[in-house]
Parts: structure tokens; sequence; C-alpha cells
């Protein structure tokens, strides 16, 4: 029978709860747990009951703890902070190198933010118990001064090996690799000659007055983990980059495959080059990409009667025609594929663009008129070199120019204009050109489908940019920072944090939780940690503190489960 027994040590008296039984015909305690003194156990019930005498919390704090703690584990299980220590030892006292850039990424994938308000966010997230480190500690400054250690070949070596550990770890998919590159506009100062990796090109985002960095990523086509990355100057153009990287791919190739009996490099029509099909031959890898279609006319012209469906092969409304060329300089199996999805997207596209241009064309006919007719008298009258350079502008836009037949004249010195939509024009872009993708490939045993497949699969990639521009999570810009060795730093660390994300998402999409990047990121965001602190219980005592997790909806229950979340809050 269960009883509450007091005891006095000290001269003090302190009570238990125990419970007594015979065993072998002897009384034995079979269980005991301590209570405290008398005021201990009075002040337990006070905050206990529900009367309005019930102790109330002194404060409470609420703390960024789910998508923080995910991310924190994953990285610890790749080892990130011992890897980068490893490669950039550090001597003295304070954090490590890898201490700082593992912070700096976390920052990266859930709250980008300035090197200079870290601290704060620091402050404010699960990571102040977890990393041995204070928040005063992570100024911009040391930062910095702990990153300027990290140079570029330290860089290729790091993520040598994290790669070769999450390969190890995880067991990606490494039959088919994704390569692409893109650039991404900064507001670097224009007189800034500090940098080189800043410069004015062609920006993909359209931001053609600013200075812009490249990057090239190469892939997994399994929830797109970078395996190799390349920070390079934005005037470069994709075929050189990708021609500079072969040499780092093959090293890449080395490092990784594991029994795989061969990979596929994917890559668009941004990289041919005879030079870069000669390189890529000498390597281990086979390739899977695309042609311009309008540099082969021939393969446009096929009869609709060569092509075959793939609808069998689980690929509905696309055809496809197979046959052997030479490509670059040596045989090749080429696919030229008919997707009726994409060629009505193209068609009501370019539909929308022709009335767009109709409805300019005709406005600049009738301004021009007026003047003809007297009834516009003011300001200076049209040239005909103004005309034809406006014309020019409205049919800059792709296949435009060959769908308008423009006739301009000249009446008393004025210029004139008569336009009309070439139907036949229209009529063979529909029957030669939407709708269509010509790949090409040395993986001659592939069927079409696989062939289309694994080009579709680029889309990985894609997705890996569009979340690196997402200015709420991962996000690269923008940078404030100046010099290449900076800028390569902190591109770095957001291609780590581009890798911890996508494997979350993995995780989590095996343990049955299906979520895009985005998403995840949110719904564990929500999930704070809250600490409760309450008044001491008696003299001399410290507060009592008491720390749960907010309200999770059953989504957010799931998340908390499935990344054994419980064990980072405390005992």
């Amino acid at each position: 029978m269960a009883s509450i027994a007091p005891k006095k040590i000290a001269g003090h008296t302190y009570y238990y709860a125990r419970e007594c039984k015979r065993v072998d015909g002897k009384p034995k305690i079979v269980w005991q747990r301590y209570l405290g003194k008398a005021e201990d156990i009075i002040a337990k019930c006070a905050r206990d009951s529900s009367t309005p005498g019930a102790v109330q919390p002194m404060h409470a704090a609420l703390t960024d703890f789910g998508a923080v703690a995910a991310l924190y584990d994953l990285a610890e299980r790749l080892g990130i902070r011992e890897v980068i220590d490893r490669h950039v030892p550090k001597r003295g006292s304070g954090p490590s190198v890898g201490t700082y850039l593992l912070v700096a990424t976390l920052n990266r994938c859930v709250a980008p933010c300035s090197k200079a308000s870290i601290a704060d966010w620091f402050r404010g997230t699960v990571l102040r118990r977890l990393v041995d480190v204070d928040a005063r500690q992570l100024t911009s400054q040391r930062y910095w001064d702990n990153m300027d250690r990290v140079s570029k070949k330290a860089i290729g070596a790091i993520e040598g090996d994290l790669v070769q550990g999450l390969v190890r770890e995880f067991d990606l998919d490494l039959e088919r690799l994704l390569f692409d590159a893109t650039n991404f506009f900064t507001f670097i100062d224009t007189f800034n000659e500090r940098c080189t990796l800043a410069q004015r090109g062609k920006s993909k985002e359209g931001r053609a007055s600013l200075r812009i960095v490249g990057l090239a990523l190469l892939v997994t086509s399994d929830f797109h983990v970078p395996l190799l990355h390349q920070t390079y100057p934005g005037n470069q153009t994709d075929a050189p980059t990708f021609a500079s990287l072969i040499d780092d791919l093959v090293t890449r190739y080395r490092q990784i495959i594991q029994g795989t009996e061969q990979v596929t490099l994917i890559f668009d029509k941004g990289n041919n080059s005879s030079d870069n099909f000669d390189a890529l031959e000498a390597t281990p890898y086979h390739f899977i990409g695309s042609l311009v279609p309008t540099q082969h006319p021939e393969l446009l012209d096929l009869s609709s009667r060569s092509f075959r469906s793939l609808a069998r092969d689980g690929l509905p409304g696309v055809r496809a025609c197979r046959l052997q060329m030479e490509v670059f300089g040596a045989l090749r199996t080429v696919v030229v594929t008919y997707n009726e999805n994409l060629f009505v997207a193209q068609s009501r596209t370019l539909l929308r663009e022709i009335a767009k241009r109709q409805e300019q064309l005709h406005t600049l006919q009738v301004w021009l008129s007026r003047w003809h007719s007297g009834r516009t008298t003011r300001g200076k009258p049209p040239t005909m070199a103004g005309v034809r350079k406006k014309v020019a502008g409205l049919l800059k836009a792709r296949h435009m120019k060959d769908l308008f037949r423009i006739d301009l004249g000249e009446q008393e010195g004025i210029p004139s204009l008569h336009y009309r939509f070439d139907q036949r024009a229209w009529d063979k872009l529909q029957r030669t050109l939407l709708g269509k993708t010509i790949l090409f490939t040395d993986n001659h045993s592939w069927s079409n489908a696989e062939i289309v497949r694994g080009y579709r699969s680029q889309h990985h990639v894609e997705r890996a940019f569009r979340d690196m521009k997402d200015p709420s999570l991962i996000s690269l810009r923008p940078q404030f920072h100046w010099t290449d060795q900076k800028i390569r730093v902190h591109v770095f660390s957001c291609v780590m944090a581009l890798t911890l994300c996508s494997l979350l998402q993995r995780e989590l999409q095996r343990l049955g939780i299906d979520l895009s990047i985005q998403k995840m990121i949110d719904q564990l965001q929500k999930i704070k940690e809250v600490t409760v602190v309450y008044p001491p219980a008696g003299r001399k005592k410290k507060p009592i503190i008491q720390t749960t997790t907010s309200e999770l909806s059953d989504l957010q229950q799931s998340l908390f489960d499935a990344l054994n979340l419980q064990k980072h809050l405390p005992s």
C-alpha cells in the first residue's frame, strides 16, 4: 500500500512517497520517490490547482525549433563541421571555422539574413542550446575573419569529402546526374575593381543593368542533391563553363561511383560545342543532350508517319521518331519527339504574342496615316529610320519577324506602313517546329521512353535554381559581399543549405511525407519550443522551468514524430 513517510536528515524533515510489500514473508519497500519538504509539496499543489490561488508563470519564451533542429541533425549526420575543420584548421580559442560556416548555412536554410543579423537570429533558435557558441561571438567581423581562411581550393576539398559522405550515408541514385548553370544579380558597385566574379552579362532574370555572378550545379535526379558547384564570372556563357568543369566532373565521378554501372550526364543545348563533346568522350560519363531545332530543318521535316506513340510507355500525348546520325563528330542516337501538350502551350503563347504585335502595328499604322492626312502636325515628324527601328523592336521576339510581312514606303517625306500576317508561315511553323524537341545520346541501348524521361528529369536542377532564388529560404541573394573570396564562401554556404534542404525533403518522402521544400520548411518553422518559467517553489530555490512545444497540427505532429524532434527538448 502506498504511503507518505517523513525522514529527518540533519534536523530537516523531508517527505517520500513509497510502497511496501511483503517479499518472502518480510516487509520490503518496492519503490520510493522523493517529494521534498512540506513547503515544496504545498507549492506543487498550488501550481497544479485550478483555483484562483494557483501559481502564475513569471514569463514564457518562444524559440524557433522544428526546422532548425531537423536540419541540424542532418548537418551532424554529415559531419559538416568536422569536414570543414579538417581542411581549414584554426588555432586559438573561439568557435571553429566549421562552426561559423554551419551556423551561416542553417541560417540560409530557414531565415536568410545578413551576417550582421545572424547573432539576433541565433538567440531566437534552439541552436543556442545545441551549438556551443555564445551569440556575442557571431559578429559580422568575426565571421569574415574566420571565412577569410576558406580558400577556393579548400572549398573544393570540403565539397568532395562531404559528397562522398552523403553518397555513402544516403544511398543516392547516381545513374542520372543533371548539369546546368544560371546567374544571380547583385548590387555590387560598377566601379568596384576588387571583384572579377560579378560582371555585366545576360541576366537570366532580366536585370541587365546589374552585375551578375554565375553558378554551375551538378545535382542528382534524386531530389536535386548538389554534388558539385562552381562560381564563375557572370559574363561567361554556358559552353565554356561546362568545358572548365570537365576535369572536376571526372574527379567527382571517381569519388562517388559505388557499384553504379554507368552514370548519364544530362544537360541542355546551351552547353553544346564540338570541343565539349570531344572532352566528354574521354570521360566515363554517358550523356543525354538536346539540339537547337532550327539548326536541323531536315529533322523538323520528318513525316508524321515516322513517329510512334509512347503512350504504352507511360508518356501519353508523346510521339517519337528514332534514327542514328553523326552529331558533333560521332554517331549518336537521335530521338525527335512531338508532345501534344507542348504544342498547345507554345501555340497559345505565340497567338497571344501575335495578337499583341498586330495591335501595336495597327497603332503605328494609324499614327503614320494621321501625319499623311494632316490631322497630326505637332511634334517632330516621323522618319524612315525611326519607323524602321520601331518595327524592328516590335518584331524582335522569337518567330515574329517570320510571321509578319512588312512594307515600308514614303509619301511626301512621311513614311507609310503596310503589314499582313503570313498564314503560310504560321502553318509551316505549327507543322515543323511547335511541340518538337530533338534529343541525342550515346546511350544506344536505351528505349525512346527512357531517353525522353532522362531528359525530362532536368527539371530537378531547374527546381534547385528556383529554390535558390526564393527570397524566403536558401536565397543566394542579396549578396552583401564584394570580393571574389567572400562571394565564393557565400555561394558555398548557399549550396550546402540546398543540400540539407534537399536531403531533408528526401528523408521525409522516404518516411511517407511528401512535401515541397517550401511547405516542408514552412510547417517545421511553425513548430516552436515554448519555455514557461515559474517562481521558485521555496526559499533559496531556483525558478521552475517547463519546456514544451507549440500546439501542433496533424501534419506538424507527423513531422515531429518522423524526425524524432522530441530528443532536442529538455527533459
